[in-house]
């Protein structure tokens, strides 16, 4: 049987993606740039687990006056941790979303969050759907967030200022686990890895997302 990509090479493996027999070369190149990968392949889970990546360099990352400090970060980690599953979430219940699409998503409400700092406010849409539905859903859920903060205690102690710097750390985790595929979702994969992948399975036994 030959491979369902190339046409060429002996088919290896079953691959999900198209949904054929392919060759171990075009799983390889094609994996995540033409194919749209389940995050449960195993052969993509093998691919992610053995990814070496150039780490970013913090000197290059965006939004470079807002500092982010593991102290800030422990002392913030439910809104952290709640937000990167929001973030996570809807880019799961958006169709075709992949890496990419969540940084937009991510950069369009920093700058949003940004013209709160200063006073004012204007929502920042991004022009790609994809991840203006992504950046819609998570601030729907923020909102949700802070009404049931304010009906259980009367204050909603989440601060727009607290809310940016947290999403200014999850772009850069995002900027620091993108594998540069186009279809690529190692970022989405990894904060994967931090949540229950079922309902009523308990939470993964793994490192925190706050690296010091």
């Amino acid at each position: 049987m030959l491979c369902a990509i190339c046409g060429v090479r002996k088919a290896r493996r079953f691959c999900p993606g198209v949904r054929g027999n392919i060759c171990t070369l075009c799983c390889g190149t094609e994996r995540e740039v033409t194919v749209d990968c389940p995050l449960d392949c195993e052969y993509l889970q093998e691919a992610h687990r053995h990814e070496k990546l150039m780490p970013a360099d913090p000197r290059n990352f965006p939004n470079p006056d807002i500092r982010v400090t593991e102290e800030f970060l422990r002392e913030h980690e439910p809104l952290l941790l709640f937000l990167a599953r929001t973030v996570l979430e809807s880019a799961f219940n958006t169709p075709g979303a992949v890496d990419h699409d969540v940084r937009e998503a991510l950069q369009a409400m920093i700058r949003t969050y940004r013209t709160l700092e200063s006073g004012l406010y204007y929502e920042t849409r991004p022009d790609n759907t994809v991840a203006a539905n992504i950046s819609y859903l998570v601030q729907s859920s923020l909102a949700d967030y802070r009404k049931q903060e304010t009906e259980r205690t009367g204050i909603t102690a989440t601060r727009d200022s607290d809310v940016l710097r947290l999403l200014v750390f999850l772009e850069r985790l995002e900027l620091d686990n993108n594998n540069g595929r186009k279809r690529g979702r190692r970022y989405l994969d990894f904060l994967r890895s931090f949540f229950p992948q079922k309902p009523g399975e308990p939470t993964p036994a793994t490192s925190s997302l706050i690296v010091p």
